[in-house]
């Protein structure tokens, strides 16, 4: 199971970024696959996951009605549109599956997802 975070750069405050997870060793469809986040100093925070079983989204309130995540079963793929950023949504953004756990254990539990790769680095700065 191998999983690659992309698309992470510098935006201003208010913009807009899109990061994609490109997953291989598993079908994306079948298992939930979260997105964490881990900003210096700070303990690692969920911020979405996508459930295995069907399409649902979950978010954390910290990003709720900002962050969208969607899947892309042709492509094994998963995406995080990230609007109207905030300089606290500065961090290393990491994608993560598990062979057991679920979207609905909660956001704790996604950043305890077994298997997650090298992440990508948002920064938000005017």
């Amino acid at each position: 199971v191998q999983l690659q975070a992309s698309g992470g750069g510098l935006v201003q405050p208010g913009g807009s970024l899109t990061l994609s997870c490109a997953a291989s060793g598993f079908l994306v469809d079948f298992y939930s696959v979260a997105w964490f986040r881990q900003a210096p100093g700070k303990e690692r925070e969920g911020v979405s996951c996508i459930s295995g079983m069907d399409d649902s989204t979950y978010y954390s309130t910290s990003v709720t009605g900002r962050f969208t995540m969607s899947r892309d079963k042709a492509k094994n793929t998963v995406t995080l549109h990230m609007n109207n950023l905030k300089p606290d949504d500065t961090a290393v953004y990491h994608c993560a599956t598990d062979r057991g756990k679920t979207c609905s254990y909660g956001e704790t539990a996604w950043t305890e997802f077994s298997f997650w790769g090298q992440g990508t680095q948002v920064t938000v700065s005017s």
